[in-house]
């Protein structure tokens, strides 16, 4: 309980700074915050050799990203969304640029990916080149935080399980300055760290980063395993 605690001081603490700050256009207390000077993150991240070698990438739905998923669209990368609390046998939505018929913008939005997207299982995907994460807080070490679901925690160890993420895949937390903290953000071992930090103004590139070994199956509870198919699929096969 004492890391849930702490990680929730530093979520609310990153919350009431953006608020504060006029950082977002809206409300983003208890969200992956939306805020101001998401499109020039999506530039600057264009503009790094990271991004231009990646052919694949996985991303989070958030509307801070919005303008990261259109932008790899329009570069022509595959992009990969999970499903909605990975609630299906096929977690996750397969965006491919060459089959749209819609403004890459529209089918990069949730809802877009509902309706024009294909739905996959892990085993039919390629490796992941680059995870864009979506986080609340993340420091210059590179140890981040969520809103405190624990889905993108669960998305990266059932890739990396599956053989999709590897070392060499690159972790991306686009995110406000603001949200940049100097507090030390604990970690358990089942949380993921990230390679590139990437804001409206800058790139910041992390050292050893930290991966989990796949799914923690102690940390979950049986409640969490049955509302998630592809967790209670492998734990019945085992």
């Amino acid at each position: 309980m004492g890391i849930d605690q702490d990680k929730q001081a530093v979520r609310e603490k990153v919350w009431r700074l953006l608020d504060r700050e006029k950082a977002v256009p809206r409300d983003s207390f208890g969200k992956i915050p939306g805020f101001h000077g998401a499109e020039l993150t999506a530039e600057r991240l264009a503009d790094t050799p990271e991004w231009q070698a990646a052919r694949v990438v996985k991303a989070n739905p958030d509307f801070a990203q919005l303008p990261i998923r259109a932008r790899a669209l329009d570069d022509g990368k595959l992009v990969y969304m999970a499903v909605p609390k990975i609630a299906s046998e096929q977690p996750f939505y397969l965006i491919d640029p060459k089959r749209l018929t819609i403004k890459s913008i529209v089918a990069a939005e949730k809802s877009g990916a509902k309706q024009y997207a294909t739905q996959v299982g892990l085993d039919e995907m390629p490796p992941i080149d680059m995870v864009i994460c979506g986080s609340v807080a993340v420091n210059r070490s590179g140890a981040r935080i969520g809103k405190g679901a624990g889905y993108s925690d669960l998305e990266v160890a059932l890739l990396i399980e599956a053989g999709l993420v590897t070392p060499q895949t690159v972790i991306v937390a686009p995110v406000h300055a603001l949200q940049v903290v100097d507090d030390e953000i604990p970690e358990t071992p089942h949380d993921f760290s990230v390679d590139l930090i990437v804001t409206p103004e800058q790139v910041i590139r992390c050292d050893n980063p930290r991966r989990p070994w796949g799914v923690i199956w102690g940390d979950l509870t049986p409640e969490q395993i049955a509302a998630i198919p592809v967790l209670s699929a492998r734990q019945a096969a085992s």
